[in-house]
């Protein structure tokens, strides 16, 4: 039976403690907005985790500090990998302890997706002094790139980047502004390029014999991004590809193709 429901009335290591004392075997899906992550579970033991280009412990740390979204479990998927190693208990005590942290940290960073930019300090003459990890934070700070972003750029996690900026944003060194909004040309092409991939998978998993149902659906949702339907053009694609899927292949396939597309998805947010 699914388990569902809200990460703001229940904390993410509290979802975890409460079907790993089961034993069970699942996948949890955890969205929030556009953003989607995965944690899988192998008789209760977290084994594999993904959010955003994050895999194993780090992406469990990144969604154990979500305060908002749903999450819901499915029993029986098993991920075709292993990237986690430490028991529960030692996963579930750091996530904690970050979950505490970033409750201080989010009094000044809503957010990682918010952008920092360096202070204009006029008629302040005092020496300013920084050390190693935040001379390095600087550099990549360039009023464009999120809190996110520049984690990625410089190979750390957002959490850390965010305890680094909390003391230069108490000293008024840096501040933060909301990320601008995508143009639509790029947030087209984006969509076009997700839906290539998506095309991909469905060929994959659905076989030849169905090329030309998959290219004819392909070929409309680009009509359609183009049109301004955005992302509603990919999910009517995608839910073309899943009925061509049991059609064709039956209902085990069709849930193997869901589960990737929605991997896919969760990568591309």
């Amino acid at each position: 039976m699914a388990f569902q429901g809200s990460l703001k009335e229940l904390p993410l290591p509290d979802i975890i403690q409460l079907v790993s004392v089961s034993g069970k075997t699942g996948k949890f899906t955890l969205s929030r907005e556009a953003d989607r992550g995965f944690i899988y579970l192998k008789n209760g033991q977290m084994v594999h985790a993904m959010v955003s280009d994050l895999i194993g412990e780090e992406a469990i740390y990144a969604l154990a500090i979500w305060n908002q979204g749903e999450f819901q479990f499915a029993p029986g998927e098993e991920p075709d990998r292993q990237t986690i190693t430490k028991s529960n208990t030692n996963l579930l005590m750091e996530a904690a302890r970050r979950l505490d942290e970033w409750r201080v940290l989010s009094k000044k960073i809503p957010s990682v997706d918010y952008v920092p930019e360096l202070m204009i300090r006029e008629n302040r003459h005092e020496q300013i002094t920084l050390n190693p990890q935040e001379w390095m934070l600087i550099t990549r700070i360039d009023g464009h790139r999120s809190i996110a972003e520049i984690g990625r750029a410089l190979n750390m996690s957002s959490f850390d980047v965010a305890k680094i900026l909390y003391g230069m944003i108490t000293g008024e060194l840096v501040q933060l502004k909301k990320k601008f909004e995508r143009d639509s040309d790029q947030e087209n092409g984006e969509l076009v390029d997700l839906a290539a991939r998506i095309r991909a998978v469905a060929e994959e998993f659905i076989g030849d014999s169905a090329h030309k149902t998959i290219e004819k659906h392909f070929l409309h949702a680009l009509d359609s991004i183009m049109n301004g339907d955005g992302e509603r053009a990919v999910d009517a694609m995608v839910q073309e590809f899943e009925k061509t899927a049991s059609l064709l292949r039956g209902l085990a396939v069709t849930e193997q193709l869901r589960s990737r597309i929605t991997e896919i998805r969760a990568l591309a947010s």
